[in-house]
């Protein structure tokens, strides 16, 4: 073996021992807490929707069908549903348009449906409004039902909000919407209960402190989407911009709230066309059954490859386990998100990079039939078999791209986890034809000499 392969051995024994550790059920991650370099992640095993159970809901523009709706408004809608969806505490959500006017969301592991949707499809449009001309006693009535505000128009779209009231006809005032709002955040109160703590920014801070400073003892309503959600009355000037929203709130109301709150509102109101909630029980289930799958199939190709082209077969065997370990130690570093269709893809990888052995090999017989030696029959069999390898799968890579372009814009993430999956693991196939399986052959081979055991080679 020349000095370029055992180079190359030892960059592929390194690429070994650190996919091991990621894929390492137990490893400690990466913990980087220096002046010069702060690096903290974790390297977990993420799993989609349909192996953990949640929901899948489809979002759409509640905006009349003739209404044509903005694309950068779109686009702000789907990152504001998107924070919406990781401030509820959601991990490994999928949050993409669908088309001009719908987006998907993924909830994987969601226990509470309709209130995650919920939180999701509000406006959020937050406003502060002057109730002063009622009672308190009135004001406290009004709480959970709609009312008309002076601000029917939202500031960030030009939206025009239609409102249907049929508790009252008064028009309040609204004193600042929630735009100048900096952060929102669940707290409790000396007696235990749930509220909001709210911190204003900008030129609001001056605006509520003069409009507190000068109604003390009135009311200020919170109405959230024109409903009031809670009718406190201004005990003393807030000047700092700092106060708190009160209400007959739990954890899981306030959560929501300060998330919405906190990521601001939506520019176009949103309504749930459709949604499913997929049991976890189904998705456990699934995973188990495709990882028995998986294994029988990787099983049965070893067992060919070792039958059928003996000590190459075996060889091949190897590297095949090393582009397990590499693929899924990817799958964990990036991270990818597996769907039952994306481990699909994973599976299909495998015969992928079988395929390219297959090609190696065959060129590798004909040149020991042709009187080569082992090591002439290596790199002569691998040079000529590397343009099939080459073609076949750059075709496939240039179809997983019009596969992901096409998840991508029409929100199907079956597709896109499947033409993902199947990407990166012909990449990797691609690495292990040519790196691996040919370093591989080398160590193995080429101290032996073929003629004198046939046997070992199937020929």
């Amino acid at each position: 073996m020349s000095r370029p392969n055992y180079r190359l051995l030892s960059f592929i024994i390194v690429l070994i021992l650190v996919g091991i550790y990621i894929v390492w059920p137990s490893n400690p991650g990466i913990n980087i807490n220096q002046s010069w370099l702060t690096l903290q992640r974790s390297f977990e095993t993420r799993l989609g929707l349909d192996l953990v159970g949640g929901v899948q809901a489809l979002l759409e523009a509640d905006v009349p069908a003739s209404q044509t709706v903005d694309s950068n408004a779109m686009n702000t809608a789907v990152q504001i549903v998107e924070n919406r969806v990781n401030g509820l505490g959601v991990s490994e959500a999928v949050v993409q348009p669908a088309g001009g006017r719908r987006i998907v969301v993924e909830l994987p592991g969601e226990t509470n449906p309709e209130q995650a949707l919920a939180a999701l499809k509000q406006t959020g449009l937050l406003e502060f409004v002057d109730m002063s001309s009622i009672t308190q006693q009135e004001a406290l009535a009004l709480e959970g039902k709609q009312i008309q505000t002076s601000t029917n128009v939202s500031q960030s779209t030009g939206v025009t909000s239609t409102i249907t009231s049929t508790q009252t006809t008064q028009i309040f005032p609204t004193v600042m919407t929630g735009a100048g709002l900096k952060t929102a955040s669940v707290t409790r109160d000396t007696a235990g209960n749930y509220q909001v703590a709210f911190e204003l920014q900008g030129d609001d801070i001056q605006k509520f402190a003069n409009f507190t400073s000068n109604n003390i003892g009135k009311v200020l309503a919170i109405v959230l989407d024109k409903t009031v959600i809670s009718a406190p009355t201004i005990n003393n000037a807030i000047k700092d911009g700092k106060g708190v929203i009160t209400g007959n709130f739990d954890a899981n109301t306030a959560n929501t709230l300060a998330v919405q709150l906190r990521y601001g509102a939506l520019p176009i109101p949103l309504k749930v066309v459709t949604s499913s909630t997929v049991g976890p029980t189904l998705g456990q289930d699934s995973l188990r059954r495709s990882l028995i799958a998986g294994l029988i199939g990787m099983g049965l190709v070893m067992a060919f490859m070792a039958l059928y082209y003996r000590l190459p077969g075996i060889v091949a065997d190897m590297a095949l386990l090393v582009y397990v370990l590499l693929v899924f130690a990817l799958f964990k570093l990036i991270p990818v998100t597996l769907t039952l269709p994306g481990i699909a893809g994973f599976v299909l990888g495998i015969g992928v990079a079988v395929d390219a052995n297959i090609l190696i090999f065959e060129r590798m017989k004909e040149e020991l039939r042709s009187g080569r030696n082992l090591r002439q029959a290596i790199d002569l069999g691998w040079g000529r078999a590397w343009p099939s390898i080459r073609d076949s799968n750059f075709s496939t890579l240039i179809t997983c791209a019009i596969l992901f372009w096409f998840g991508s814009t029409f929100g199907a993430s079956i597709v896109k986890g499947f033409s993902l999956t199947l990407a990166i693991s012909v990449g990797v196939s691609m690495f292990t034809a040519i790196i691996v399986t040919r370093t591989f052959l080398h160590l193995v081979l080429d101290r032996i000499i073929s003629t004198e055991h046939p046997a070992l080679f199937g020929a």
